[in-house]
């Protein structure tokens, strides 16, 4: 971090799938990685721990009240982050000792709502160790909705990072044009979209949400394959029958503010690649277009955004 400009860092990686510490264990390894070869911040794929449900489209994952679909969901509740019980410890200790930013998605089990439902959350972890955010998606997407809760507001937060002001979402909740305007409106000019993995989704709204905002776009995409799939996950046999040999193939990409590529999206492989942003980019480009700024009319339309933590009861004990 010099001046103007910044260094991010996408880490394109496989879980260990379904395995939390395992997958733990790989992404400390690669914020190291990012730190040691000058990374400000390092971002990681959705879902990534301890992985996305890729068996639920391809094991009948709609049927009701179905003996396998219970199974795997507990193993997935049972290998899931529960954040207040210290399972990002390492992570942030990590993020400390190099004083690195990270990006994380992670299957959350909320201990605020109960401790037994799974939110698709994004953890944005500052250079100091400290979780800044925990975002969970607003909208799960199609078959997602067997497994993961609905989210709230509450982590549409942006953070400072040297010169810049970085924001996130989940997916394809990129595509919804409300939370994006809440962070734009927050002042956010670096934008990290996270993805389970598929160039089919990023190689677009990476440039679109660039030109769009007049930001930095940086797209982090998972892998999962065939050969992912452990012996030790339940039905183990069952599921690598299903699978197809490639399931997230990656596509992690970054775009300028101009719409320009800056890495064009990488498919197939695991990686660590690390780009440096300038940040006077975003003042050359904000001249034409600020969607919050001059090009904004706020007496004409305006987004209300409720930021409260949902709960399902509040206790007033005293």
């Amino acid at each position: 971090m010099t001046g103007s400009t910044i260094s991010v860092a996408l880490a394109q990686i496989a879980p260990v799938w379904l395995d939390r510490v395992a997958t733990t264990e790989k992404i400390v390894d690669r914020i190291i990685e990012a730190a040691n070869g000058g990374a400000d911040l390092v971002v990681f794929g959705e879902a990534l721990l301890p992985g996305y449900p890729f068996w639920v489209e391809r094991t009948d994952g709609a049927r009701f009240n179905s003996e396998l679909q219970k199974s795997l969901y507990a193993h997935y509740v049972e290998q899931s982050v529960v954040i207040d019980r210290g399972d990002l410890d390492a992570i942030c200790s990590a993020a400390a000792e190099h004083s690195i930013a990270v990006y994380v998605g992670t299957m959350e089990r909320a201990s605020d709502r109960g401790g037994h439902s799974l939110y698709c959350s994004m953890v944005y972890v500052d250079r100091a160790g400290e979780i800044g955010s925990v975002h969970r998606k607003l909208m799960p997407t199609y078959e997602e909705r067997l497994v993961w809760a609905s989210g709230d507001g509450n982590g549409l937060r942006t953070h400072p990072l040297g010169p810049f002001t970085v924001g996130g979402l989940n997916c394809w909740e990129n595509w919804l044009p409300l939370p994006r305007a809440a962070l734009y409106a927050a002042g956010e000019d670096l934008h990290v979209a996270i993805w389970p993995g598929s160039r089919r989704n990023t190689e677009d709204i990476t440039r679109f949400i660039a030109l769009e905002s007049r930001s930095f776009v940086v797209s982090v995409s998972g892998l999962m394959r065939e050969s992912d799939i452990g012996d030790d996950v339940p039905h183990a046999d069952l599921l690598k029958e299903n699978a197809d040999a490639v399931m997230a193939n990656g596509g992690s990409c970054v775009a300028a503010p101009t719409g320009e590529w800056l890495l064009e999206p990488e498919t197939e492989v695991e990686s660590l690649r690390i780009v440096e942003l300038d940040h006077r980019v975003v003042l050359e480009e904000r001249q034409n277009l600020d969607v919050v700024g001059h090009y904004s009319r706020p007496d004409v339309t305006r987004l209300l955004v409720d930021r409260t933590r949902q709960a399902t009861a509040d206790f007033l004990d005293e």
